[in-house]
């Protein structure tokens, strides 16, 4: 008995099409692009843009990276070549709207720059005249840096650095002093939180603690005669 011949399925069973089937639909072959989706190069040029929206798009951008001062933003746009005319005119609707707020940036600036890098009210003035804040602004703002505050952060300053120095204990006082100095600290203060941190570090530190006239220190220039070992820690 002649076998069956095989209907071709639909499912994974199915036959393969045999050459000549006329359901055979070839598939359509993709053609290049046309030439009408490239540029026309006698298309007329597209008009200038607004010189005004450039300098907004660029002060966008310069904040999305962080807060800036009033002074950064017109750096910013005059390297970018922006008219001093337009960039007054796009910084004052700025501060009209308090996208820039130098107080606010100072007051931000003092509050982090202290907590996270411990720096002092000398460094933290030299950082906000760097970017622009206005005298009387940055003096507002580290205002609300007192004394107290200070002497706290550069006690816990030593304290952390102590656990890893290593060295005589006048190397190791210099040392401590020279980066209480570096990030800020008045000689007074710094002296004090160093010969406080080493009082309580072990015997031989309290000994040549004991020797230490703080108050006769204070009065010598700690970033020349207390800074002369650059050493790191450690």
């Amino acid at each position: 008995m002649a076998g069956r011949r095989a209907r071709p399925g639909r499912g994974w069973d199915a036959s393969p099409p045999r050459a000549g089937d006329d359901n055979t639909t070839p598939r359509p072959r993709r053609g290049r692009r046309g030439r009408s989706d490239e540029a026309d190069p006698e298309a007329p040029p597209a008009p200038p843009r607004d010189e005004a929206e450039v300098a907004r798009e660029i002060c966008l951008r310069q904040l999305a990276v962080r807060p800036r001062t009033r002074a950064e933003l017109a750096g910013a746009l005059a390297k970018r070549g922006i008219s001093d005319e337009v960039s007054a005119q796009v910084l004052d609707r700025y501060d009209e709207v308090g996208i820039i707020d130098d107080a606010a940036f100072a007051r931000a600036w003092v509050s982090s720059r202290h907590a996270g890098r411990g720096l002092a009210r000398r460094a933290l003035a030299n950082e906000l005249r760097q970017r622009g804040v206005d005298g009387d602004v940055a003096s507002e703002a580290l205002g609300e840096l007192d004394e107290e505050t200070e002497a706290e952060t550069a006690r816990a300053l030593v304290d952390r650095k102590l656990r890893s120095a290593r060295g005589e204990p006048d190397a190791v006082f210099r040392r401590l002093v020279g980066m209480l100095a570096r990030k800020g600290y008045p000689p007074g203060v710094a002296i004090r939180a160093v010969k406080d941190a080493l009082a309580a570090q072990s015997a031989e530190a309290a000994e040549f603690a004991e020797q230490i006239d703080a108050d006769a220190l204070a009065d010598a220039d700690a970033e020349g005669e207390l800074d002369r070992d650059n050493r790191p820690l450690g």
